[in-house]
């Protein structure tokens, strides 16, 4: 069961209060700048551990401006399209409603656990003129290379700043490119399943409070540990990639 921790309370919840009861994930975006990104991804990133799960899942955002804007950010960034209105909850049932906001807006949401999310900070490197959150300019930017940003972010636990800067996202697209390649190798060879313990220690590390920096862990550990056939580092990562949602398995087919 995935628990998260409640930024209202300290302590750690079920996300989901009962097993397949829709749980409402709501996303709070405050503005248009990169902090507001990570509050839509991390959304996502609930949605799809609670739907690996079998809970349904009825995500909405509110945002008081730039919504049509934050919409294309989130789709170029892999991140599920929204419903247009919260009205829509009305007479759907769903057992509980989660929030998910910056940090710094956690005492501005109704009722229902939250999900804080510390602030994403860009340092565009020497030369640049525009700072940090600097708006639509710096996320034009971050957005060039949707997948390395979105790595990025996954590597970093959503409580601490997220500092990110060019040589961050270019290690990022580094390390994605060494996957992407690594799994179209793996594929080449005959399919084996997902080890029962690499699953458990997957599934483990997203339901305890949505640790991604443990997952990206499990997968590293798994390419490298001896005695796991190469069939099974592909399923794997497929597997994983059902929540990293890096498209990892994008270079299938290509030359070796």
């Amino acid at each position: 069961m995935l628990r998260i921790l409640d930024d209202r309370t300290g302590e750690p919840v079920p996300a989901a209060p009962a097993r397949r009861a829709l749980t409402r994930i709501e996303a709070h975006a405050c503005g248009l700048d990169p902090t507001a990104l990570r509050v839509l991804l991390t959304a996502d990133l609930l949605v799809r551990a609670l739907e690996l799960g079998g809970t349904p899942v009825w995500t909405i955002l509110t945002a008081p401006r730039h919504q049509p804007e934050l919409r294309t950010a989130g789709t170029r960034l892999a991140i599920r399209p929204f419903e247009d209105s919260r009205d829509l909850a009305s007479g759907l049932g769903e057992a509980q409603a989660v929030h998910v906001v910056r940090r710094d807006r956690a005492e501005t949401v109704g009722e229902g656990p939250v999900v804080a999310v510390a602030g994403v900070e860009w340092a565009p490197g020497p030369g640049a003129a525009s700072g940090p959150d600097d708006g639509p300019g710096v996320l034009a930017t971050l957005l060039s290379d949707p997948a390395a940003l979105r790595l990025a972010l996954l590597a970093v636990p959503r409580g601490e700043p997220a500092r990110l800067d060019p040589a961050t996202l270019d290690e990022a697209a580094r390390s994605l490119a060494r996957w992407r390649r690594a799994v179209a190798g793996w594929a080449r060879r005959p399919s084996r399943p997902v080890p029962g313990e690499v699953r458990e220690r997957l599934r483990a590390a997203w339901e305890d409070d949505l640790d991604l920096p443990a997952v990206l862990g499990v997968l590293r550990d798994a390419a490298s540990a001896p005695g796991i056939p190469d069939g099974a580092r592909f399923e794997t990562c497929v597997y994983a990639d059902r929540l990293l949602a890096l498209d990892l398995a994008r270079d299938l087919g290509s030359p070796a």
